[in-house]
């Protein structure tokens, strides 16, 4: 099947048909391929298929109804619990219960989950990435019985696509890419990289549906605030603390 990654939707809303096992482990026997630090494969994936443990992880993603609607949800994990088992089980001492490796090991699972998502698109299944994954980690620990050094770091839910949502705004590569060195914006250059977002009739009712003036309020002031960003950091170091990744 051609894909192009030009026409990606964000799927929230799945049919009524399952993911066949065959289908979804040879996908993520592929997506294994990946980069990976060391060639260690930080990561590991628990798949969630059972009605039950849906409804118990949903709370961590806000009860968002793909989270529940979805036949398959994947959590993927930094995971350098099975690294440290294989060194303590062959003479080594392994030295990985700090922050560094948490960074290594959700680089790992993010690159697996990247790839992964391109893989399941290619062969026509939908999907959303749930950033809400690491919000309330300590839900998504509890359930899925993620010992010491493994983190959720991503979540997708997964299958048929049963809607075509429109396609959501980009920005260009003048606001991303820097040639050589960084070169920060100023007023003009935030003004040409951002008027094509702001003109757009969908942001416009985004803003007028919260009130606000401006695209950034709605960001700023409803959707990620700094006191729900404090608070979450909070919750974050809390479990990454206890899952050891910050002795």
């Amino acid at each position: 099947m051609n894909y192009d990654i030009t026409k990606r939707r964000t799927i929230r809303r799945y049919a009524d048909k399952p993911v066949s096992d065959e289908l979804l482990n040879d996908l993520m026997q592929k997506a294994a391929r990946t980069q990976t630090m060391g060639n260690l494969q930080l990561y590991s994936v628990v798949v969630t298929r059972d009605e039950e443990m849906k409804r118990r992880l949903a709370p961590a993603h806000f009860n968002q109804p793909m989270a529940t609607q979805a036949p398959v949800v994947l959590t993927i994990c930094a995971d350098f619990r099975r690294t440290t088992r294989w060194c303590e089980e062959r003479m080594a001492d392994p030295g990985y219960d700090n922050f560094l490796s948490f960074i290594n090991a959700a680089t790992d699972a993010l690159l697996y989950t990247q790839t992964l998502s391109l893989l399941m698109e290619a062969e026509g299944l939908g999907l959303c990435f749930l950033g809400t994954t690491v919000y309330m980690p300590q839900t998504i620990i509890d359930v899925l019985k993620l010992p010491r050094l493994v983190m959720p770091v991503a979540t997708l839910t997964v299958g048929w696509p049963d809607e075509q949502p429109a396609l959501t705004d980009r920005l260009d590569n003048a606001a991303i890419v820097h040639q050589e060195e960084y070169h920060d914006y100023d007023r003009a250059s935030i003004d040409a990289l951002y008027a094509n977002k702001e003109a757009l009739e969908e942001n416009q009712e985004f803003v007028r549906q919260n009130g606000k003036q401006t695209l950034a309020q709605v960001f700023t002031d409803c959707r990620y605030t700094r006191r729900d960003n404090v608070a979450l950091s909070e919750t974050l170091i809390k479990a990454l603390r206890q899952q050891g990744f910050m002795d």
